[in-house]
């Protein structure tokens, strides 16, 4: 065995130890984000329903009549109108939650923690994928393995970025670093493949820009589908609280430290709609990959479908979004059928059909 050839096993398996290793602290941050919505699990509770309740009160309150003078000397009766003060068509006027357990000391004492750690274990992913790519000498993202590391790499990446900017999206955090660890857990078992060289085809300087844009749009599409989530159950939760309905406290303690529907909604439309242009992008790109590679620009392979049926949905999204009886809930389920589709394009694509692009490697 070669001197070069041994320096790259020692690499590769240096990447896989550092993988295992975020692993380690993905789970530490794990249990850090439990404690920390457990902590603070009796902050601030109720505040959506008093929000609720006020509104009503305010709007069923009797206008406020007042007395002016008139340029003659007389009086005049007006009417003072009731203001209320709306965050869209259709949304309530209701606060955002603390963003995760919050309220208290110890569970914001938690919450740091957790953040902290999930940066450290982000750094520890970032040095594994960069070991693998020094490793092959090439874009370590050829295979389903590589690319699971990647992808998740990039969105905790994301959502520290997030963070950096000021943004209050700490609730992310646990469901975030919950499927990280289902990601990586299963990239590390079922999808690992031994570092080797490309296959022809993906030789190409067209693997930096097609595949990390497609990278990029799932990390940034996975942020919105949480966020998607959320909204469905936080608009249940405030449905319930409206038509004078008593959420469990499980639901309460939860839900209630969430942004409520209209930030999430929001959050949701704004990170689907800032990436959506680059989807589109890599859909391009794809194509002009394709022309280099096999001499055709589109051939109906399933991975060029997928990807087009994904930006149909997407692009279907953002048009019920601009249309008013389609936002809301529809919209959200526009948006969960979008992302499905993203997923099956990376899952189901390189598993189960057989395409000019199954390079799954298991």
């Amino acid at each position: 065995m070669s001197l070069a050839a041994e320096t790259n096993e020692s690499l590769a398996q240096l990447s896989n130890s550092l993988i295992y290793s975020s692993m380690a602290v993905y789970t530490l941050a794990f249990l850090a984000h439990i404690a920390e919505w457990v902590f603070g699990s009796r902050s601030k509770v109720g505040r959506t329903a008093a929000a609720l309740t006020t509104k009503t009160a305010t709007a069923a309150a009797p206008a406020v009549t007042v007395q002016v003078k008139t340029a003659a000397g007389g009086t005049a009766v007006l009417d003072k109108p009731v203001v209320v003060t709306r965050s869209g068509a259709g949304a309530r006027d209701v606060p955002d939650g603390s963003g995760a357990a919050g309220g208290t000391v110890k569970g914001d004492l938690y919450g740091r923690i957790a953040v902290s750690l999930t940066a450290l274990a982000f750094l520890i992913e970032v040095a594994g994928v960069l070991s693998r790519a020094l490793a092959v000498q090439r874009a370590p993202w050829s295979n389903m393995y590589e690319f699971s590391t990647t992808l998740s790499t990039v969105a905790v990446g994301a959502y520290l970025a997030f963070l950096l900017a000021k943004k209050s999206v700490r609730w992310i955090g646990l469901p975030l670093v919950t499927t990280v660890l289902l990601d990586l857990g299963v990239a590390t078992t079922v999808l690992y493949t031994e570092s080797d060289q490309l296959v022809p085809a993906l030789d190409s300087y067209w693997m930096w820009i097609h595949v990390t844009t497609a990278i990029f749009c799932g990390a940034v599409f996975y942020l919105g589908a949480v966020a998607t989530v959320l909204y469905l159950f936080r608009d249940s939760y405030e449905n319930k609280l409206a038509s004078g309905g008593n959420p469990g406290s499980f639901a309460r303690s939860v839900l209630e430290r969430l942004p409520s529907a209209t930030s999430l909604d929001k959050f949701s439309y704004r990170v689907n709609a800032a990436v959506f242009p680059l989807w589109t992008f890599t859909v391009i790109a794809g194509a002009i990959w394709a022309g280099e590679a096999w001499g055709r620009y589109w051939g109906w392979d399933a991975k060029e479908v997928w990807a087009f049926i994904t930006w149909v949905g997407y692009a279907a999204y953002l048009h019920a979004r601009a249309t008013a009886g389609w936002k809301g809930r529809k919209a959200a389920y526009i948006a969960l059928i979008a992302f499905g589709c993203f997923l099956f394009n990376y899952y189901g694509v390189n598993i189960f059909v057989s395409s000019k692009h199954s390079y799954a490697g298991v």
